[in-house]
């Protein structure tokens, strides 16, 4: 998808697929003055996908409620202005009805198939307008190389891409070479003067590994006094943060001020583990831990093939927020105060490990949320999930964005990656890359050469 920019005064249309709108449903809004439309098919899918709780039925909810408002006056076989300065037009094509002999892509593929049945409206669009450029626009790879395949032009969603991952910001800089003294000041004083960092990225709420030959120290910014502040590895419920990434977290997680913290490492680097012991650190703060995470299906199968009711379906997508929590408890005896205390937060609903599913529709007042795997996530879907908080909310999302589980999202689509590349530089957000795993060194070994 190109940007609102780009080729403007040329003839395009681009014909969407269900992918599209169930990752956003707004898509249809994004295409500048550009002409949109959707095969039948769509509109059939979408149907399908109405009823029910997960954010998909949301944005087929949302995206049926919109054509149906833009259609008042019109029939949608026939082109439909969009709303707004300088948008294009919209319609329906219908997919069981060949165009001027348009090639069908029935013929080469299995016609009962709603991919092919939305190949071939767009090529029947493609021979029914040849002085303009019909695109596929499409989150499925394989769509996408059916299409070209068949000389259609297809191209991925671009919208809410984060424009280059080597780029995306990674909460931390390291500093070599400075002058011995300031190491020392900053052991001695605690902060030193911003602008000593002269070679260091300075945006509000940074973190920084600052080093001279074997003295090292560990800082944050501090935007509002212009320093940085020395940062101690702090144990915290009985988690010790092992490496400096791992003591950023912990600041980030226990800064009042900060409202919302992403991080971003992968498996074994502790990222959910320094979030459960720092809310717990916290409990005091806030009258719930809520722990969640997307419930995505195992191997493409919806949580319905699973038996028993609701809780026993869902209870092995939320198995590893337990596998934690028990991590934690584990680092006290069972007569420990501290223990204990997580058994009576249990039992008082003070902690819940619930699936992200229950939060739509909830106003989070005096809560901390943790959101596991956000990297599963839509931008639509973090948006929604930030937008949940109330008064005194903190909200942390942990994940890989390299590590994704569902099928129409990539390292640069995700809404991890995305909330991560917008909040960048904000006084409410911190952010922190972890890179070194902890687990064991079974579990390095495996990361680094498997």
């Amino acid at each position: 998808m190109e940007s609102d920019a780009a080729g403007r005064g040329s003839g395009k249309i681009y014909v969407l697929d269900t992918s599209v709108i169930i990752y956003d449903h707004d898509a249809i809004q994004k295409f500048a003055e550009h002409d949109v439309a959707i095969p039948i098919t769509v509109l059939e899918e979408l149907d399908g996908f109405k009823k029910g709780n997960d954010s998909k039925n949301f944005s087929a909810r949302e995206f049926i409620r919109f054509i149906d408002g833009i259609s008042k006056e019109h029939l949608l076989q026939d082109w439909v202005p969009l709303n707004g300065p300088e948008r294009g037009r919209f319609r329906v094509i219908l997919s069981g009805r060949p165009e001027c002999d348009a090639p069908r892509a029935e013929e080469f593929f299995d016609g009962s198939k709603a991919d092919n049945k939305i190949l071939s409206a767009a090529l029947s669009l493609q021979r029914a307008e040849p002085e303009k450029a019909v695109i596929l626009v499409t989150k499925d790879i394989a769509l996408r190389l059916k299409a070209k395949a068949l000389n259609l032009r297809a191209e991925d969603y671009e919208a809410g891409k984060v424009n280059d991952l080597s780029l995306l910001y990674s909460g931390k800089s390291l500093v070599e070479h400075v002058a011995s003294e300031l190491v020392g000041t900053i052991h001695e004083e605690g902060r030193i003067p911003a602008q000593s960092l002269t070679s260091a990225e300075i945006v509000k709420n940074h973190f920084f590994i600052i080093r001279n030959g074997k003295k090292s120290a560990l800082g944050y910014f501090n935007a509002a006094e212009r320093t940085v502040e020395r940062i101690e590895k702090q144990t915290v419920y009985g988690v010790t943060a092992r490496n400096a990434e791992q003591a950023f977290a912990v600041h980030a997680l226990l800064k009042p001020e900060i409202k919302l913290v992403t991080l971003h490492g992968a498996a074994g680097t502790g990222k959910t583990l320094l979030a459960l012991a720092c809310a717990l650190e916290q409990r005091s703060s806030f009258r719930q831990i809520l722990v969640t995470r997307p419930a995505v299906p195992l191997g493409n199968k919806d949580i319905g093939f699973l038996p028993g009711d609701i809780a026993s379906k869902l209870g092995p997508y939320m198995e590893p927020l337990w596998d934690n929590l028990k991590f934690i408890k584990g680092q006290f005896s069972e007569k420990d105060a501290a223990a204990k205390r997580i058994d009576e937060m249990l039992r008082l609903n003070k902690i819940e490990i619930t699936p992200l599913t229950y939060i739509r529709g909830r106003s989070l007042s005096d809560v901390i949320l943790i959101v596991d795997e956000a990297q599963n996530l839509t931008p639509h879907e973090v948006k929604t999930v930030v937008t949940r908080a109330g008064r005194n909310t903190k909200i942390v999302l942990t994940g890989d964005v390299r590590q994704i589980d569902t099928p129409y999202l990539d390292a640069r689509s995700n809404g991890l990656a995305y909330l991560t590349d917008r909040l960048k530089g904000h006084e409410l957000f911190a952010h922190v890359t972890l890179e070194k795993g902890e687990r064991s060194e079974l579990a390095n070994l495996a990361s680094d050469l498997l």
